[in-house]
């Protein structure tokens, strides 16, 4: 089995403030720490389930926040960014048996994170085919497009209940719940603990019914709080500015809509 971990920190146990996911800011120390902590878990549970590869993206802000020497021995760590339009899933591909998403949040305008947002704080919005979407249904299409299941989603309860509204098979660990700008959390090692047995047991269960299906076409809308940047996203092909602060976009492969998002976010 070989298993790949996208983590992110905003959805981490304890996150509630954006300088705690900032590495430039002496606080996001323990964040960190905590993020390592969670990817650690996940890994171990990973191995423990008969994974013989396991491959870790360090998928938030400058992709250099995890501490490598923490992580089981064999697990491999992407940092930084290629640029490549899979962004929070690079390197994966049709080789690997499942995916696992660690300290994801929700998305852009929702309640559910003080954090939330959709790749990018620029924008109030991204629709695709109607729905409004967060990082995980972005990455979760862009698993889809290599027949990738998800078996495990942690982060806050908003975004766990969004991912069983797409596929309850899907397994969750909610870790906080945002309640305005401040999140009650459960305690940071009974985290660790409920992500490592989580993802123990969905990988363990039927990974074909974790499989998120992926539309046959897509159509995207992306509300920027700043119209200048609308103006600018309206000039990437097949991409027009529908209102001042508003994009669209339509297409019949989502790598498409990965690449769209690579160059206007």
């Amino acid at each position: 089995m070989k298993v790949y971990i996208s983590a992110d920190i905003e959805g981490v146990c304890g996150v509630t403030h954006f300088d705690e996911a900032t590495l430039s800011k002496e606080e996001s120390r323990w964040a960190r720490e905590q993020m390592t902590a969670e990817v650690a878990a996940a890994c171990e549970g990973a191995l423990q389930a008969g994974a013989k590869e396991v491959w870790v993206k360090d998928a938030h802000d400058t992709g250099r926040n995890i501490m490598a020497s923490k992580l089981p021995e064999g697990v491999r760590l992407v940092r930084g960014w290629s640029r490549h339009p899979m962004m929070m899933m690079q390197e994966l591909d049709a080789t690997f048996d499942a995916a696992v998403m660690i300290g994801y949040h929700s998305r852009a305008s929702a309640a559910g994170n003080p954090l939330s947002h959709t790749m990018s704080g620029g924008i109030v919005h991204l629709l695709i085919n109607g729905q409004p979407s967060s990082e995980f249904l972005i990455n979760s299409y862009a698993a889809a497009t290599q027949h990738v299941p998800v078996a495990l989603v942690s982060g806050d309860q908003g975004l766990c209940d969004d991912v069983k509204q797409l596929n309850s098979h899907i397994t969750t660990v909610a870790v906080k719940q945002g309640v305005g700008a401040s999140t009650v959390n459960i305690h940071p090692a009974t985290a660790t603990t409920r992500i490592k047995d989580g993802v123990f047991s969905a990988l363990r269960g039927d990974l074909r019914a974790c499989q998120v299906p992926l539309p046959g076409h897509f159509t995207v809308e992306i509300k920027y709080r700043d119209h200048s940047q609308a103006y600018v996203g309206g000039f990437f092909p097949g991409a027009r500015q529908v209102e001042p602060t508003t994009i669209a976009f339509d297409c019949d492969e989502y790598f498409e809509v990965l690449r769209l998002l690579l160059f206007v976010l």
